[in-house]
């Protein structure tokens, strides 16, 4: 018996953006928020499902629920191109996708159960034996949307579109939670397999922060990077994140300047140590310092109450008081109550 054939277009590399300081202001652009979680291309060819990263690398074994949810949709041939969001609690937790990325089988299915993750749909490549590739985008937004209206379960979502740049503005106003900034998307031209034809801008946020520690250059004595942290409700110091980007700050300078500070602990709460993602799991020796010295940073996103990627310095702070730097600069979450407003405007 012959095996299930792949959808032709499963392994479609997803189209890409450029990221740009602002949006396009000429026309011919429509505009959709930029989703916070794994993008991920959705294919069906009679009863084979695909679930598929950017890097053409498979999920189905760590979602299995929305594998399940596009088996039992009412077409059996279609190729849809989407975001994996995952609510928790009323929020919507890009830690908890991570999490699904686990060896253990017997995990990922209690974790599907649990806290099922939502596919966020925006475009559509194939549907019906059509393929729409070569097709403008309002053809293609109108495929998904059909698709989507005829949908036999709630797992699948239909991210927001609009024409109107203002409106877009003002999503990427409320952008730094789920929302990772605004996607445009030229109306008029095909869909370009891992092209950059579209466009993305990011909000970057600012948070003050103080130095709990540094660490050197691997190369000799002087500071390689500033170790960040910020204050809970308990009055603990918890370590956030880094900043490299040290512009034409006199490093020699700046390294005595933190040597002076040497003391232990550096930070009460969360600290440094061990491997993690920012040093590709190596362990990476630090120095705590005396928490006086206040930073203010720009970033991106956060994930877990840390900055997900290294920061920006922009100044020093010396007017701030270090229990003035508190955890709540971070709390820029998007409600799962709020999907629904966003689809409604246009």
């Amino acid at each position: 018996m012959p095996a299930p054939k792949r959808h032709p277009l499963a392994d479609t590399p997803p189209m890409e953006a450029k990221l740009v300081e602002a949006l396009p202001e000429s026309g011919g652009w429509w505009f959709e928020p930029k989703w916070d979680g794994f993008r991920a291309i959705a294919s069906r060819r009679g009863s084979t499902v695909t679930l598929e990263s950017k890097s053409g690398k498979s999920l189905a074994r760590y979602f299995p629920e929305i594998v399940a949810a596009l088996a039992d949709a009412p077409h059996d041939d279609f190729v849809l191109d989407g975001e994996l969001i995952l609510p928790v609690g009323g929020i919507l937790s890009f830690d908890a996708l991570q999490a699904r990325l686990h060896p253990a089988e017997s995990r990922i299915l209690k974790l599907s159960k649990a806290t099922p993750a939502r596919l966020m749909l925006f475009d559509c490549l194939a549907v019906g034996g059509e393929q729409l590739m070569d097709a403008p985008l309002p053809k293609r937004r109108a495929a998904v949307e059909r698709w989507y209206r005829a949908r036999s379960d709630a797992i699948f979502l239909l991210s927001p579109v609009t024409s109107d740049r203002d409106v877009a503005i003002g999503w990427l106003a409320r952008s730094g939670g789920a929302i990772d900034g605004v996607i445009a998307k030229p109306a008029n031209e095909p869909y370009r397999p891992g092209g950059r034809a579209r466009r993305k801008v990011k909000r970057h946020r600012t948070a003050d922060c103080v130095i709990g520690g540094f660490r050197r250059s691997k190369n000799g004595p002087l500071v390689a990077s500033l170790l960040l942290g910020l204050y809970d409700d308990g009055g603990l110091l918890n370590h956030v994140g880094f900043t490299s980007a040290l512009g034409d700050e006199d490093r020699k300078a700046l390294t005595a300047r933190l040597e002076a500070l040497i003391e232990p602990p550096g930070f009460t709460g969360r600290a440094p140590g061990g491997p993690s993602r920012w040093n590709n799991g190596r362990t990476s020796e630090w120095h705590p310092l005396k928490p006086e010295l206040i930073v203010e940073v720009s970033y991106d996103q956060v994930t877990g109450e840390r900055f997900r990627h290294g920061t920006r310095l922009l100044r020093w702070r010396p007017d701030k008081a270090p229990r003035q730097c508190r955890m709540d600069q971070l709390d820029h979450p998007l409600r799962v109550s709020e999907l629904a407003d966003l689809q409604d405007r246009d």
